[in-house]
């Protein structure tokens, strides 16, 4: 068989992988979505194809809405320790989470997620955990823009869908581009600092998305009917993991200032 014969065969594989996870990410979550993928292998795909496993798990897991401790094992295989354990991981503003495998109450930011803030952890390899909550940032950023979409196309006023209006054309307009650019990063990230690139140009489209998206949604979009809210709350809690994008973003600059130059990230 060549090489042309078997390209659709893997589309077709992997057409049929996202699909499952999808159902698996639609039908669970937390601790039980954790144990579902590890029946699914996600460890073996993390160790066998990360280049194609992280991307797609942690798109959907954004897409979905769903949540898994998921970045223990990627941050954990980076280290050269084995998946399946935790880890404590920084957060924005010098603090340190740990994101439990195991059901518990939380106060942080997003109560769905199984984190507890703890006092100190050690210096731990980011790169690959800052890929994967950057493909995790542009999936929810996608859901918010297709439910403000959504209702821009639905919501009427004076006569015609509010989608015609220039105003609201311009935020989802603006919103579509800085999640573009976000994951344009993202597929060329592949050392320390284009991953701290990739993940501040996501974690700032999450952001970008979350105001002008509640903008165009309005009353709606604060309602527990709507799902909106969550992926709000989702976004700016992964933003802070393992640096916010105002933090990375000074880290970048004063990096390059540093060197006195600015590295190419792609060749273009």
């Amino acid at each position: 068989m060549t090489t042309n014969d078997t390209a659709p065969a893997v589309d077709s594989e992997l057409a049929l992988l996202e699909d499952t996870l999808r159902k698996t990410m639609e039908t669970h979550a937390g601790v039980a979505l954790d144990s579902a993928l590890i029946d699914l292998g996600w460890h073996d795909m993390l160790s066998e194809m990360p280049d194609v496993a992280i991307p797609l798990v942690f798109r959907l897991l954004g897409e979905t809405g769903a949540h898994a401790p998921v970045l223990n094992d990627v941050i954990l295989t980076e280290a050269g320790a084995e998946p399946g354990g935790t880890v404590p991981l920084p957060y924005s503003g010098g603090s340190w989470l740990v994101w439990h495998r195991a059901q518990r109450s939380t106060e942080v930011l997003d109560k769905e997620l199984t984190v507890e803030v703890v006092d100190s952890g050690n210096p731990v390899p980011v790169a690959a955990g800052r890929r994967a909550l950057g493909w995790w940032l542009v999936g929810t950023s996608r859901t918010m823009l297709d439910l403000a979409r959504t209702h821009a196309l639905n919501r009427t006023q004076f006569g015609k869908p509010i989608s015609g209006f220039q105003a609201v054309r311009h935020k989802l307009a603006e919103t579509y581009v800085a999640i573009e650019g976000a994951e344009a990063a993202l597929l060329v990230a592949n050392d320390d600092f284009s991953s701290l690139l990739a993940k501040a140009a996501s974690g700032k489209a999450a952001v970008t998305a979350a105001r002008h998206c509640q903008q165009v949604l309005g009353g709606i979009g604060f309602t527990d009917e709507h799902d909106l809210h969550r992926h709000i709350r989702r976004g700016l809690f992964l933003d802070g993991l393992l640096g916010s994008s105002k933090e990375l973003t000074r880290e970048a600059g004063a990096a390059i200032r540093a060197s006195g130059s600015a590295p190419r990230i792609a060749n273009l």
